[in-house]
C-alpha cells in the first residue's frame, strides 16, 4: 500500500491541529484525565508536562492559529540569481503560512534554538513545521527521553556544571598546550543519558549543541557554538524532555510525531533491556497514550528496527521510515546500484515504504545543473516514498554546504563526468528543496530551521 495516501490523508490534518484528533480518537484515557491536575512530582511519573496538559483538552483551539516564517525565507529570496523559481517565491511574501506536514522541524528548531528541548521544538511549530521529531535513547533507570545520542550531554546540556559531571562516562579533561602554546591534546569528555537516571536527566538544561575543543576550563569548554548559530536563545537554557512528555507537546502543538530510535552507545541488552525491548518500548509509549498510528512516522538508521516495527507493530510500521546512512560502510557508492546492500527491491519487498537518506544522495550535476539522481530514480522504481535531511544544517553555503551538498559542491564527484561546484550562495539552498520537492518528489525534509521549508511548501501550496 503506497504510504503517499496516509501522507496525504494526514496533511488535512495539520489545518485543524486538535479538533480532529478529539474528533476521530479518543485521546485521553480514563486514566489521563484522573492524572490531568495531579502535582507536578505526579506528572514526573506519568511523563505528562503542566503547562502542557493544562491546555490539552481544549477542544476550542482556534484552527485558524497564525504561523510566522520570520524574515529569514525572504532573506534566502533575495540572494536568489533571477528565475521564475524566485518570482514565485517573492510573489508569496504576504501570503499567510498554514501548518505543512512537508516542514519537518529536525531536532526542533536548532539553528537558534537548543535541540531536543521544549523552547525549540515549540519553535519549530510556530513556523509552520506540520510534523517534528524527538531522537529517542534511555537513561540508567532505562526511561525514554529526547537526545540525538546517548552520549551528546556533554555538549548539548549544562551537566559538566552540575554535580552530575561525577557520574560522566569520561570526566572533563583540558586541552593541553606545549610552551609554545601548540595545542597537544584536545580537551574532552562523554557524558551518557545511561549514566544517569530520568529524574537526574530532567535537572539539566539544553545549550547549543557545541564543544570548544581547545578548552582550559568547563566553562570554555561548553562556549563552543559555531559563529553563524546563536546563544541568544539558549543564555536561559532549555527545558529537557522525556519522550513521554515531548509526546503530549506534540499533541498539545498539533504537530505529527516522528520518533527516531538512535543507536545504543552502552552494550545490549541494558540491564535486561533487548534492542527489541527498546524498540518496543518507544512505540508502547505512543499506544498507552492513544496516539493514532497514522500520527507517528517512527524511524532509524539500524535496518532491523524497522523489520521488527513491521513484523510485531504493523500499524505503526505503515509509515516507518529507514534512515540510509550506508555512505559510512566501505564500498558503498551512491552512483552505483550494485554497491547497495541490501538493493532498492529488496528494501521495497521487506515490506518497508519510506526510505531517507541525506539530500546529496538524491541529487547530482549534469551539464553544471542540479539534476535527480540515480538513487532517486532507483528508489522510486522500487515503489519507495522518499524523505530527505536536512536542510538548514551546514551554515552560509557560500563554501560549498559541506556534507549535505557533496554531490554538488566537488567534495563526492561523479568521477566519470566530473563537475564544478554549483553550491556557492545561500539562495542555492531554494533551488535544492525546488527540485527535491518537484523532479524528486520527496514527502518532505528535515530542516533545522523549519521556517525556511514552511514558506517554500506554502507557496508552492504543498500540503
Amino acid at each position: 500500500m503506497k504510504i503517499i495516501r496516509y501522507f496525504l490523508y494526514t496533511s488535512i490534518v495539520v489545518i485543524f491541529p486538535l479538533n480532529f484528533a478529539y474528533a476521530n480518537n479518543n485521546l485521553l484515557t480514563d486514566s489521563d484525565k484522573k492524572n490531568s491536575h495531579k502535582e507536578k512530582s505526579e506528572n514526573a511519573e506519568t511523563g505528562k508536562l503542566d503547562n502542557v496538559e493544562s491546555h490539552h483538552g481544549d477542544k476550542h483551539r482556534s484552527s485558524d492559529e497564525i504561523y510566522s516564517v520570520g524574515s529569514r525565507p525572504y532573506f534566502l529570496t533575495t540572494t536568489m540569481l533571477p528565475s521564475k523559481l524566485k518570482r514565485k517565491l517573492e510573489s508569496c511574501k504576504n501570503k499567510p503560512i498554514d501548518k505543512t506536514v512537508f516542514s519537518i522541524g529536525h531536532r526542533g528548531a536548532p539553528l537558534q534554538f537548543p535541540e531536543h528541548t521544549q523552547e525549540s521544538y515549540t519553535a519549530a511549530s510556530r513556523m509552520g513545521a506540520g510534523m517534528v521529531e524527538c531522537d529517542v535513547t534511555f537513561t540508567a533507570d532505562k526511561e525514554l527521553v529526547c537526545r540525538h545520542s546517548q552520549c551528546d550531554l556533554h555538549t548539548t546540556t549544562n551537566i559538566l556544571e552540575t554535580e552530575l559531571a561525577e557520574k560522566c562516562s569520561t570526566p572533563f579533561t583540558p586541552a593541553q598546550y606545549d610552551s609554545d602554546g601548540t595545542l597537544l591534546t584536545s580537551a574532552s569528555a562523554q557524558c551518557c543519558t545511561s549514566d544517569i537516571t530520568l529524574a537526574e536527566f530532567k535537572t539539566l538544561k539544553g545549550k547549543m549543541d557545541a564543544a570548544n575543543s581547545g578548552a582550559t576550563t568547563v566553562k570554555e569548554y561548553l562556549a563552543g557554538t559555531a559563529s553563524w548559530r546563536t546563544d541568544l536563545y539558549a543564555a536561559s537554557r532549555g527545558t529537557l524532555l522525556s519522550h513521554r512528555e515531548s509526546i503530549w507537546l506534540f499533541k498539545k502543538l498539533g504537530v505529527k510525531m516522528t520518533p527516531e530510535l538512535k543507536a545504543p552507545t552502552v552494550p545490549m541488552p541494558f540491564k535486561g533491556m533487548t534492542q527489541a525491548d527498546y524498540a518496543q518500548k518507544m512505540i508502547d509509549e505512543y499506544k498507552s497514550i492513544g496516539v493514532s498510528a497514522g500520527d507517528v512516522w517512527p524511524q532509524s538508521f539500524n535496518y532491523i528496527d524497522v523489520i521488527y516495527w513491521l513484523e510485531n507493530e504493523p500499524r505503526f510500521a505503515r509509515q516507518a521510515v529507514f534512515l540510509d546512512g550506508r555512505d559510512s560502510e566501505s564500498g558503498f557508492n551512491v552512483r552505483d546500484p550494485n554497491s547497495w546492500d541490501p538493493s532498492m527491491s529488496e528494501i521495497a519487498a521487506s515490506g518497508i515504504n519510506i526510505i531517507a537518506p541525506p539530500m546529496w544522495m538524491l541529487l547530482d550535476v549534469k551539464s553544471g545543473k542540479i539534476v535527480e539522481s540515480l538513487y532517486a530514480k532507483e528508489a522510486k522504481l522500487a515503489g519507495l516514498d522518499i524523505i530527505t535531511w536536512t536542510l538548514e544544517r551546514s551554515g552560509p553555503l557560500l563554501a560549498g554546504g559541506g556534507y549535505y551538498y557533496q554531490t554538488l559542491n566537488g567534495l563526492n564527484p561523479d568521477l566519470s563526468n566530473p563537475q564544478d561546484s554549483v553550491i556557492d550562495d545561500d539562495g542555492k539552498m531554494y533551488e535544492v528543496l525546488d527540485i527535491l520537492a518537484k523532479d524528486v518528489g520527496i514527502l518532505g525534509v528535515f530542516s533545522d530551521w523549519p521556517a525556511t521549508v514552511s514558506y517554500y511548501a506554502n507557496c508552492m501550496g504543498l500540503e
